[in-house]
């Protein structure tokens, strides 16, 4: 009979390629892991992984399992957090996601608001980027995030836009930001850019990549951090100029690069913010009193929409 134990294993077996990192990922004996899966497979009658090497390839069945087996477990996530939502608020832990520069417009202020409410509460705010948060909202891990999205839409997620930040152009040399900067200019400019293990799938280089493609030119990058606290930086010694939201100019600029300074560009150009959950999801009282307070927090600093 098909389990979630057998689920989890699987899933653990497919995303590491390997039985005994499956193990070791999930605290269990390489040999439980395995049958676990065989055990799967007996149920599913037929093979799902083959091995190769020292590690395990997913076959066609796997395949089709994958998105079945990762709603399943975030289906029961899902009862977990229902069957404590009595008591979460009382003394539980409230788990948000949150996109990766959150530190500089309202996460300590985040967890401040829920705590003057809810004193007993453990908080946790998770998420290096808006990417990394949205693959664990898609996998059960978290419940809701505000996070950044370059489009409305997303597969199997509800998404709800509540603020955008101006995406501005940051340089030492104020010649460079004497007037509003166009496609061709930025595709001309020496850049630094943050969220560097990201950059496939960051917010931000999507609405520019876009922007830029849409005129002929193509983004290149001088310079690759992972923090936008670094890029702000370098700009500052003059080493390169950035293109980050306007919310966190306002806040690391006079620390960081005080003689910098910033120009919108044209046509304007913005990240847009949204809190985002799995579609059809029921929500619990610790994620409805999250969306309310980070919401709030967001508006007040960006523009809401």
């Amino acid at each position: 009979m098909l389990s979630l134990h057998q689920l989890r294993c699987f899933l653990a077996a497919y995303e590491r390629g390997s039985l005994t990192a499956a193990a070791e990922a999930l605290g269990y004996a390489q040999p439980s892991v395995s049958e676990q899966i065989r055990s799967l497979e007996r149920t599913v009658g037929t093979d799902l992984f083959v091995r190769v090497g020292r590690g395990v390839v997913p076959t066609e069945t796997a395949e089709t399992l994958r998105p079945y087996a990762e709603r399943a477990l975030a289906a029961a996530e899902d009862a977990r957090r229902a069957a404590r939502a009595a008591t979460a608020l009382e003394t539980g832990t409230i788990r948000f996601g949150m996109f990766g520069a959150a530190r500089l417009y309202a996460g300590a202020g985040l967890v401040a608001d829920v705590l003057a409410r809810h004193p007993g509460v453990r908080v946790e705010l998770v998420g290096q980027n808006s990417s990394e948060v949205q693959e664990d909202l898609r996998r059960g891990r978290l419940e809701a995030a505000m996070i950044s999205v370059p489009a409305l839409t997303a597969e199997g997620m509800h998404v709800t836009p509540v603020a955008r930040d101006e995406l501005v152009y940051v340089s030492a040399d104020p010649e460079r930001t004497a007037s509003p900067v166009t496609a061709h200019r930025l595709a001309q400019a020496q850049l630094v850019m943050p969220e560097t293990t990201w950059r496939a799938t960051d917010s931000i280089r999507t609405v520019l990549r876009q922007w830029l493609l849409e005129t002929g030119k193509n983004p290149v990058t001088r310079i690759e951090v992972e923090d936008v606290e670094t890029a702000i930086e370098l700009v500052g010694m003059g080493l390169a100029d950035t293109v980050v939201p306007k919310g966190a100019v306002e806040q690391l600029l006079p620390r960081l690069a005080p003689r910098a300074s910033w120009a919108s560009l044209r046509p304007r150009q913005f990240d847009t913010l949204a809190i985002v959950n799995r579609s059809n999801a029921t929500l619990s009282p610790a994620a409805d009193l999250m969306i309310e307070l980070a919401t709030k927090r967001i508006q007040e600093i960006c523009e809401p929409v």
